[in-house]
């Protein structure tokens, strides 16, 4: 059958689509991340809980999934750090301008067919697209 990690992309969309099922169909929320992690930092009553269980439960799991396989976080890249560091910035810029992040807008706003969240995932692709032809233009 063959190296079973070309699987795992296709596991872990599997794994995501059906956490946010279930957290739409038990509590009625959108398994936004980039929501559920703002929420965090300004405390409202009765739904600090549940918004760092949801957090912890992500890094705990990507801590125990790291430790069982260490080559699943390998990363390499020539790229400079300052250029990974300023995308990071640019990524959370546009998580609180768009109102929200992949995870919100195109696995659970799309699939609720909101016009909103189809508009802002095309944007958020066609945008990464643009940067990454740009500066594979620039840097080579």
């Amino acid at each position: 059958m063959g190296d079973l990690g070309v699987y795992r992309p296709l596991l872990g969309g599997a794994m995501i689509g059906l956490a946010a099922a279930l957290m739409m169909l038990t509590s009625g929320r959108i398994c936004g991340i980039s929501g559920i992690s703002k929420g965090l930092l300004g405390y409202h009553r009765g739904d600090f809980a549940w918004r760092f269980a949801f957090v912890a439960g992500l890094v705990i799991g990507g801590t125990v999934y790291g430790l069982a396989d260490p080559s699943v976080f390998r990363i390499s890249t020539d790229r400079p750090l300052g250029v990974i560091a300023l995308g990071g910035l640019l990524v959370g810029f546009g998580t609180v301008t768009c109102n929200g992040c992949t995870s919100g807008h195109g696995i659970c706003g799309v699939s609720r067919l909101s016009r909103r969240s189809i508009v802002a995932t095309v944007t958020f692709v066609g945008c990464g697209m643009l940067t990454a032809a740009v500066y594979h233009f620039l840097a080579g």
